[in-house]
């Protein structure tokens, strides 16, 4: 039986009990907005990254705990931006920051949390890490919000495109999707003072891993359940969006079925039969099937990578490894 499922629920405790007891303030209004998504819930996929990259590294949980934590609170940042410019509505179950406090208190609830983010990672210091070990983790985490930027624009210019290829997609997606999970892999190598070579290879499996997570979610935005994932399914073709199933389907579908599909991809006012219809396009045409064995062949190079790390501690490699099989497979 895996363990994954109780040691992540056991690091995302840790995890925000440190960002509570590091995140707070005045006005109070400002702090709910900005604490409001991780008060949620969510998958701390990128925690539980960052501790366990560290451990395979000759690290330990608590010396991991400040990046991780990190980590969560920058891309929980990106999300609250993220929503903005979507306009969603619904995140993690729940009604949207902007939704609720407005979209001036949204971004400044953003900026708050991208400095605090910094904040935990040097609390870090507290927990005995070397300050050269925390500058690393320090490179790590900026680098990951610059890369993450350019990301979303990326995927902005796309979606004002008619047409794409799979390889604008899979820059877009290593930058706005995978350089975090990199950032939080890289980090926690950083804290356990791991040697460069380890840390090329950490990045290279979780460049592999967060396309094929990427990808995965463009699967579960298009057959999803809107319950199971706490977000609207077909809100991509809404909000025009250059999924890799709808780039594939536009190079393979006739000219009635591409132009179909065209007229309704990034119409706000679209209506459900109308994305229904684009979608049974995308699922017709064999895009599915395609993404999915892209995603796999990415799981399988991101596996291969992870298991290729010596370590002493076998059970963190293993539960990596059993998090970049989650993360292809995963329902929500």
């Amino acid at each position: 039986m895996s363990k994954l499922p109780e040691y992540a629920k056991h690091i995302a405790s840790k995890v925000d009990e440190f960002i509570y007891e590091t995140v707070k303030g005045s006005p109070e209004l400002l702090y709910n907005a900005s604490l409001h998504y991780v008060k949620a819930g969510g998958k701390r996929l990128r925690p539980l990254i960052t501790v366990l990259s560290c451990r395979v590294c000759g690290g330990n949980e608590d010396l991991a705990v400040p990046g991780a934590a990190a980590i969560e609170i920058l891309h929980t940042f990106t999300l609250i931006h993220d929503d903005i410019i979507d306009r969603d509505e619904l995140r993690r179950g729940v009604p949207t920051v902007h939704k609720l406090w407005g979209e001036d208190i949204a971004i400044i609830a953003g900026d708050t949390l991208h400095a605090y983010a910094y904040k935990c990672l040097l609390r870090a210091l507290e927990r005995g890490a070397k300050p050269e070990s925390v500058l690393r983790a320090f490179n790590h985490l900026i680098e990951s919000a610059i890369v993450v930027a350019e990301g979303q624009t990326l995927d902005l210019l796309l979606s004002r495109k008619e047409t794409a290829s799979i390889d604008e997609y899979l820059e877009m997606v290593e930058k706005k999707t995978a350089s975090l999970m990199i950032g939080s892999a890289l980090i926690g190598a950083s804290l356990a003072g791991a040697p460069p070579e380890i840390e090329n290879r950490l990045r290279e499996a979780m460049k592999a891993a967060g396309i094929a997570f990427q990808i995965r979610d463009d699967i579960l935005g298009l057959l999803g359940d809107e319950k199971v994932l706490g977000k609207p399914v077909l809100s991509d073709l809404r909000e025009g969006k250059r999924t890799i199933l709808v780039i594939y389907t536009l190079s393979v579908v006739d000219e009635m079925k591409k132009r179909k599909l065209l007229s309704v991809l990034g119409k706000r006012d679209a209506s459900i039969d109308e994305l229904r219809e684009a979608a049974e396009i995308i699922k017709s045409c064999g895009a599915v099937e395609y993404a999915d064995k892209i995603a796999e062949e990415y799981a399988k190079k991101a596996l291969e990578l992870i298991n290729s790390i010596e370590t002493r501690d076998l059970e963190a490699r293993e539960l990596l490894k059993e998090l970049v099989q989650f993360m292809i497979r995963r329902r929500y």
